[in-house]
């Protein structure tokens, strides 16, 4: 609990040195006496120009943050119904194909989160996710036919989100909005340094406060439009406990379905 407590902070942590040296820069400034800028209208209306591009990128970002907090959950739903489905043929018939299924369904689990850590590659996901048609086709004569066509879709839907997460993971939202955001953040910072503000601790107060806000706002966007990047340890990405959960779950009906076999041998 404490550590998430100090992770919220994670983006100031990491805007306060690039503030701190803007702030180094302008008192130099002003000790050499190099503020050649008069503040004037002009200035604020940059100011309010990358205010404006700033809220139309976390606009873009929050759509596609809101629909990735769904996926995991998504995934979880459909990976379980298959489960479900493999455990009635097993005990209403018994079939080994059905046991092996379910542990084909906990490699899937355990690669997918291996594979939001980048551990695995997305093609060789996507492979195992097809070997549930040789499971499915087993199946055929063990149950009626829209009992798989139901596995098919669940097999699908899967295939579906896998693949629109590995989009949102690998897809920056406008990239020249990003680059025209940072320039203006750039040319604001510069702005700062050299414009002339009295009483001197005013200019400092502004300086740093326009300066952390401008930089804060460009990382806290570009770490909200890849919610899937775990591997880099920020505390915004979505969270994957219903996957975990659904592992655990896995993992116990497997044991429970191995009783049950070993039961009925004796």
């Amino acid at each position: 609990m404490q550590i998430k407590r100090f992770q919220k902070w994670h983006l100031t942590f990491k805007v306060f040195p690039v503030v701190l040296l803007i702030i180094i820069f302008k008192l130099l400034a002003h000790q050499f006496n190099l503020e050649f800028i008069s503040l004037n209208p002009l200035f604020s209306g940059i100011v309010t120009a990358n205010i404006f591009l700033l809220g139309f990128l976390i606009a873009g970002v929050l759509s596609d943050y809101k629909e990735s907090e769904k996926l995991p959950g998504d995934l979880a739903n459909s990976i379980e119904t298959i489960i479900d489905e493999c455990l009635i043929i097993h005990k209403n018939k018994k079939a080994i194909q059905a046991f092996e299924c379910l542990g084909h369904t906990l490699e899937i689990t355990n690669s997918i989160i291996n594979w939001f850590h980048k551990k695995e590659r997305t093609r060789a996901l996507l492979d195992k996710l097809s070997n549930f048609n040789d499971f499915f086709l087993s199946f055929e004569s063990l149950t009626q036919a829209n009992f798989i066509a139901r596995l098919k879709q669940e097999q699908s839907a899967i295939r579906r989100i896998l693949i629109r997460i590995h989009a949102i993971r690998e897809t920056s939202f406008v990239t020249s909005g990003y680059a025209i955001a940072e320039a203006i953040a750039i040319i604001l910072a510069v702005g700062l340094i050299f414009v002339r503000i009295d009483p001197f601790y005013e200019a400092l107060f502004f300086v740093s406060a326009i300066t952390f806000l401008q930089i804060y706002m460009i990382l806290l966007i570009k770490d909200l439009d890849n919610p899937f990047e775990y591997f880099g340890g920020g505390p915004d990405e979505i969270s994957l406990k219903p996957l975990e959960d659904l592992r655990l779950r896995i993992e116990e009906k497997i044991r429970s379905t191995k009783i049950e076999n070993v039961s009925g041998i004796f």
